[in-house]
């Protein structure tokens, strides 16, 4: 564009207002009239043809903080206030002025912001909030990665808190919202188009009593895109797939003394039930647990698919040669005291990574917690857990809270497809999983703990296209001060603003989570039931006071609890006594009879106007009824351990069919019903199988978590819904 070639060959970081303006203008961004005039005379003859009053501003490229310096004049209604306000802003801007800027006086209660800059991580990225004076203190802004569609447009708009300056206002009309997507949309199209824009800023966007939406001022600042520095090249999802299919494993460092890394790995991989070939590796050789140790990985004669190395880290470059002749692709470096630790830590991570990829290495870490894959019953982590194979792929970036996250997986029979303690991802990165998960038929879900990212626009590109065939679920690390310097010190915090990094989340689907264990739960409820269509839960309770609770945790969430119908009402005063609630939430009253549990479930789940059922204290009676038992018998010699043990045993047959029965409600309608548990123990579990059935039961032990889960889901369903848009 010539303006931008112009301003570049003076030597120019930004353009006028009036240069900005005219860029913008022809993208399609609605903008004031205004008139440029090089004299005082030149701009009252401006505002004579334009009528009072009008709005006077200096003009030059160097005057980018007009306000602040005083050189914006409003509200001017004749000649001599323009000749006042030019003579005023001539002395003010000095050298800097080169000429005046006049513009018919617009009025508006309300002002927004719009803008475009280029994030280090994720590339143009379009914001758009409430703006005028006060934009820096209310914050109320949001954003999106360039390029937008219609919808995520028209997506930003709904996600500024300010809703109500978005429809009529204090008797003003509200605001043409075309004209403010096509706002947005002008300003992802320079985003992508201009590169050497490098920061657009609107504000205010001025919207009229009458709705009319107008650029008032623009700042565009001008610069040369940043050379980008390949740091990590994609690793193939092909070579992904071998690191957690080896038929054989080598472990480097192996030890005999209980609880070292070198005694950990192996002996989690050995009781797990591997059924491939093992070897132990330690330069003094000998033997351990009864088993030959080679001195090298050389002195193996049989082929080598893997090998796990824990030996200290300055010795790790010299067993790169090794690798190579006995030619082991693939290595789990367990190894901390790289990158981790600082600039030289850094710098022999670095020249390891060289020195791998020449030999044709592929490493996960260092300083990783390992890897498991249990189809295969590779359990290769520090930590000895071993879930059950499914289909939840969970990736950390953290090895301690992916290892816990397995124990509760294991505990709460979630079925994990496969785990990777990522480590500071010298080679391997989270990105590379990402493309990795979208072709695996195995991942039906996908769960990550991300501290840093190495290419933004890689991993938000890889998020949507794996988003549209299966839910992608994270937790940010460091997205406070404290945490980003925690995650610093681990595997380098991401330079972003947290709000782009969510904003990308938000935009490619990414479901984003507070807690380690919201990860799991969604991961539960995501693998086991039908997405809900939409917002609306029909709730059953034991007690009044608990459904209350849920009701109020429903609205908090997004999501709706309707009135029940008349004819829905009707159907349940068939089943529970007079004094029932008659309402949604439906209190059953304490009633025992189990198929009446069933047959009201079955009610709403006929009902058009409800999309989800959450039931409360039906399952986990018996852990209360068991208490009451033992009681009993202590009292009562009428009773005895053999009659409790066989009521417990019907009880526990029983929840087990009402389980199995609400999967089959859920296959025959297609909506999710989440069960929360009366009390819990220790074989409580979130998920219980359900045979013959494509879906599971699911029972939280708090109404939080089950609102929480569905409202995640929900907003799943939506995002799917606008890619189709």
């Amino acid at each position: 564009m010539d303006i931008i070639k112009k301003a570049q060959a003076q030597g120019r970081k930004t353009l006028t207002e009036a240069e900005a303006k005219e860029v913008l203008k022809k993208y399609g961004v609605p903008v004031v009239e205004e008139k440029i005039a090089a004299t005082i005379e030149a701009a009252q003859i401006a505002a004579e043809r334009f009528g009072y009053p009008i709005a006077l501003k200096g003009l030059g490229a160097k005057l980018t903080h007009k306000t602040e310096r005083g050189l914006v004049k409003l509200n001017l209604s004749n000649k001599e206030d323009v000749k006042k306000a030019a003579l005023f802003i001539q002395e003010e801007a000095g050298t800097d002025l080169e000429g005046f800027l006049v513009q018919p006086m617009l009025y508006g209660k309300r002002e927004f912001v719009a803008g475009l800059f280029h994030d280090a991580q994720f590339g143009p990225t379009v914001m758009f909030g409430v703006g005028g004076i006060f934009t820096e203190a209310i914050e109320d802004i949001v954003f999106a990665l360039a390029p937008l569609n219609e919808a995520e447009a028209q997506s930003m708009l709904n996600q500024v808190n300010a809703q109500k300056l978005l429809n009529a206002f204090r008797g003003e009309k509200k605001p043409d919202k075309n004209a403010l997507i096509k706002t947005l949309l002008a300003l992802s199209k320079i985003g992508i188009e201009i590169p050497q824009i490098r920061e657009i800023d609107i504000n205010p966007l001025l919207v009229t009593p009458e709705g009319n939406v107008n650029a008032v001022d623009a700042l565009i600042v001008l610069g040369d895109p940043p050379e980008k520095k390949i740091t990590h090249i994609p690793v193939s999802p092909k070579d992904m797939g071998r690191l957690f299919y080896p038929k054989s494993i080598a472990f480097v460092g192996a030890s005999a003394g209980i609880s070292k890394w070198g005694q950990l790995m192996y002996s989690n991989v050995l009781v797990g039930n591997y059924q491939g070939e093992i070897y132990l590796v330690n330069s003094k050789g000998g033997e351990i647990i009864g088993r030959h140790v080679y001195k090298s990985v050389t002195e193996i004669t049989e082929p080598v698919d893997l090998a796990v190395v824990t030996i200290p880290a300055n010795y790790v470059l010299a067993l790169i040669p090794e690798l190579k002749k006995k030619k082991i692709k693939n290595v789990l470096l367990i190894s901390s005291g790289f990158g981790e630790t600082g600039p030289e830590g850094k710098k022999l991570e670095e020249e390891l990574i060289r020195q791998a990829r020449e030999a044709g290495i592929l490493i996960l870490g260092p300083n990783t917690m390992g890897i498991c894959n249990p189809y295969i019953s590779l359990y290769c982590t520090g930590t000895h857990v071993r879930p059950k194979p499914g289909g939840t792929m969970l990736v950390t970036q953290s090895g301690n809270l992916g290892t816990q996250l397995l124990a509760f997986a294991e505990k709460e029979g979630v079925g994990i497809r496969a785990f990777a303690g990522s480590g500071n991802e010298a080679m391997i990165t989270i990105e590379d999983a990402m493309e990795g998960f979208e072709v695996d038929e195995l991942t039906q879900t996908v769960v990550l703990y991300i501290e840093s990212i190495k290419n933004g626009r890689r991993f938000y590109e890889a998020a949507k296209r794996v988003g549209k065939k299966k839910p992608v679920i994270a937790l940010k690390g460091g997205r406070t001060e404290a945490g980003a310097h925690a995650a610093a010190s681990h595997t380098g915090a991401m330079a972003s603003n947290v709000k782009v990094f969510n904003a990308a989340c938000r935009q490619s689907g990414i479901i984003l989570v507070e807690n380690p264990m919201d990860l799991l739960d969604l991961s539960a409820s995501f693998s086991s039931l039908p997405l809900p269509k939409g917002k609306k839960v029909g709730i059953v309770t034991l007690g009044g006071g608990w459904g209350v609770v849920a009701s109020d945790l429903c609205m908090e969430h997004g999501l709706e609890v309707p009135l029940l119908s008349e004819h829905v009402i009707g159907n349940i005063n068939k089943l529970l006594p007079p004094f029932w609630s008659h309402a949604n939430p439906i209190d059953i009253v304490g009633e025992m009879n189990p198929e009446i549990y069933m047959t009201v479930l079955e009610e709403l789940l006929l009902w058009p106007e409800c999309d989800a059922v959450i039931h409360m204290g039906i399952i986990g009676r018996r852990i209360m009824i068991q208490a009451v038992m033992e009681s009993t018998i202590v009292l009562d010699k009428n009773y005895d351990q053999k009659f409790m043990d066989d009521s417990l045993t019907y009880l526990d047959a029983y929840e087990t069919q009402f389980i199995e029965k609400t999967a089959g409600l859920m296959e025959k309608y297609n909506k999710p019903i989440i069960g929360v548990y009366l009390l819990n123990d220790n074989k409580t579990r979130t998920i219980t199988e359900a045979e013959g059935c494509k879906y599971k039961g699911v029972n939280f032990i708090t109404p939080e978590r089950a609102v929480k889960a569905l409202a995640k889901m929900y907003q799943y369903t939506q995002w799917l819904k606008e890619q189709k848009l």
